[in-house]
């Protein structure tokens, strides 16, 4: 199975700290309005998803969604969430702590293209 969005360990030890203080989280890739194309930290449920949002997967325990518009743009790659030192959008949990979650990207092999169309094919409504 291609995972969609993966997450490095220095993202994963920020992510278990802000676990640890405000429960459980959740990410959503920005489209860009405020914070270019950051993935922004939330506690879970307090960022409201909808019929424009996508489900990409879960790091560190934490669902990830992306705008479908701005899934178009990232579908032939992998995002790999990283934290670097900076200052982020002040909606993201992570800006009081010094450091920003940062994407990454990778595109696909053609293997893992083919495989990720086999996995949407099995999905209800798949192709």
């Amino acid at each position: 199975m291609v995972d969609r969005v993966i997450v490095t360990p220095a993202a994963v030890e920020m992510i278990e700290r802000l676990k640890a203080v405000h429960g459980p989280l959740a990410f959503h890739q920005s489209g860009g309005c405020c914070d270019g194309s950051s993935p922004m930290c939330y506690p879970a449920g307090e960022f409201r998803t909808g019929g424009q949002d996508r489900r990409l997967g879960a790091i560190a325990g934490c669902e990830f969604f992306i705008g479908t518009a701005q899934y178009e743009h990232w579908a032939h790659t992998q995002l790999i969430i990283d934290v670097v030192p900076g200052r982020g959008s002040g909606f993201s949990l992570e800006a009081p702590e010094g450091v920003r979650f940062l994407t990454r990207g990778r595109v696909f092999s053609d293997e893992e293209v083919a495989e990720l169309e086999r996995e949407a094919a099995l999905q209800p409504g798949g192709g």
